[in-house]
């Protein structure tokens, strides 16, 4: 018997026009609940709500950093062939070659590691603005 009361066994209908349900819907997907039907129970009782928030401004943030990582990836790899070649060719006539080679890619991608690395400093500076301008509000 007791088990009954804990079920939720009544329904309650309600009809909205399409802006409401929108405008519902909208604030739920906010929210960290899964469904609907929580959402709005925790409205009518008064619970207290989650929200989540997202910061659109650090996004284009948030793309760049994404690039940069597929570019230090690249650079990576290629590098790493280039160290895999020079081993494998240790004591033959092309080390010469591949450690001249390996100079080269050093030499361009010097520039770019320092880019990404002036980049990445920018926007750790920005975080750490935003973040005590945060705290001080």
């Amino acid at each position: 018997m007791e088990n009954e009361e804990e079920n939720r066994s009544k329904i309650l209908l309600t009809r909205l026009k399409p802006a409401e349900f929108t405008l519902i819907d909208n604030r739920f997907k906010k929210t960290r609940f899964r469904k609907l039907s929580e959402y709005i129970r925790s409205v009518l009782l008064d619970k207290p709500i989650t929200v989540t928030y997202r910061d659109k401004s650090m996004d284009e943030a948030l793309e760049e950093l994404i690039l940069l990582r597929k570019e230090l990836n690249a650079i990576g790899n290629n590098l790493n062939q280039a160290v895999r070649n020079i081993n494998s060719a240790h004591g033959h006539a092309d080390t010469r070659l591949w450690v001249n080679l390996l100079g080269v890619i050093n030499s361009k991608l010097e520039p770019s590691i320092i880019q990404i690395k002036d980049r990445m400093n920018n926007y750790a500076d920005l975080w750490s603005q935003k973040l005590r301008a945060e705290k001080v509000s």
